[in-house]
């Protein structure tokens, strides 16, 4: 099984920025999809961002486009989350995911990844 360990959240005022990322040991992730996910106080946990097991194809949630862009460093078995523009909505717990062994292309649903961090508080004042 794969562990993720998720970094870089934060306290940061509205219109900053803050990069995420997610590390993963005990087995290989370059060849998974990755994706983030997020879930504030009193909602659901909601699709942020997803990417294909080589880096070349990114899925975002219509909320973040344009202001969020997910990265990976397949040698580093890590993967990124630049977080720009950011506004008080994007306040939640953050989580990146894994999907299985050889499964390489993206996927917008949790139901999709079998492996999750524990999360990192990002927190947007205003």
């Amino acid at each position: 099984q794969v562990q993720l360990v998720e970094s870089g959240g934060g306290l940061v005022q509205a219109g900053g920025s803050l990069r995420l990322s997610c590390a993963a040991s005990r087995r290989t992730v370059s060849n998974s999809a990755m994706g983030w996910f997020r879930q504030a106080p009193g909602k659901e946990r909601e699709f942020v961002a997803s990417i294909d097991w080589p880096g070349v194809l990114k899925t975002y949630a219509d909320s973040v486009k344009g202001r969020f862009t997910i990265s990976r460093d397949n040698a580093k078995n890590t993967v990124f989350l630049q977080m720009n523009s950011l506004t008080p909505e994007d306040t939640a717990l953050y989580y990146c995911a894994t999907r299985a062994y050889n499964r390489g292309s993206l996927s917008t649903r949790a139901n999709q990844y079998i492996e999750w961090g524990q999360g990192t508080q990002v927190t947007v004042s205003s």
